[in-house]
């Protein structure tokens, strides 16, 4: 999380409903008031550095399960569903996945998005962390965890992942935030989301990309 007090309370209360057997939250340096809201919840609390990457390796080195479920302040899971997850990692090939996707708008345009990036995960084994990203912890640890990358972290970890074996889709589904769309208008986030992919793929650097994401 990163300035998230608005949604903090209910991004861990729906943690738990979701089956988790240990909340962690990992703090980036929020200013707002984030910190002690969610310090004075029900979970555990880790503050670092700014940066998806850095924050999400902080919360799985105080992590106590055998799989981690790495999941964004404004994504949330249905009741229970961490079962999915469990009965997922019963299968001797299954080692990691995502969730299938609902954003939050019933726009149509929506329904291409998520379509679009379930054949992304399926066709090319790239979870993104908007689509609760888990790992086995033996198999995140012998890989290092996420590369230290203020973007495209989670590009960069599915590529490493997907050479040990195709990800897990579980329906889920896992509830994504419209919000960012909203707030950039959809066709200039998906497309910026597009370039910033493509960009990636060809070569430019992560820290360039999060300058022009972050601008």
């Amino acid at each position: 999380m990163l300035n998230e007090r608005e949604i903090v309370s209910a991004a861990i209360e729906r943690a738990w409903a979701a089956g988790a057997d240990e909340v962690i939250v990992s703090d980036g340096g929020s200013t707002d008031g984030t910190l002690e809201v969610a310090s004075a919840a029900d979970c555990r609390v880790v503050r670092t550095d700014p940066g998806r990457g850095s924050q999400m390796n902080a919360g799985a080195e105080i992590a106590l399960g055998d799989v981690l479920l790495f999941i964004h302040a404004d994504n949330w899971l249905p009741d229970g569903s961490c079962d999915q997850i469990r009965d997922s990692m019963e299968e001797a090939d299954i080692r990691w996945g995502g969730f299938q996707q609902q954003i939050e708008d019933p726009g149509v345009l929506f329904r291409w998005i998520e379509m679009g990036n379930l054949a992304r995960s399926r066709y090319q084994s790239l979870v993104y962390g908007d689509q609760g990203l888990f790992v086995a912890r033996d198999l995140f640890q012998s890989l290092g965890g996420f590369a230290p990358l203020p973007l495209m972290e989670d590009f960069e970890l599915s590529q490493r992942l997907s050479k040990q074996g195709r990800p897990a889709l579980l329906p889920g589904p896992i509830h994504v935030s419209a919000r960012r769309w909203r707030a950039k208008g959809l066709a200039r986030q998906t497309l910026r989301n597009w370039a910033i992919s493509a960009s990636y793929r060809l070569g430019v650097s992560p820290h360039q990309l999060a300058r022009w994401y972050n601008g």
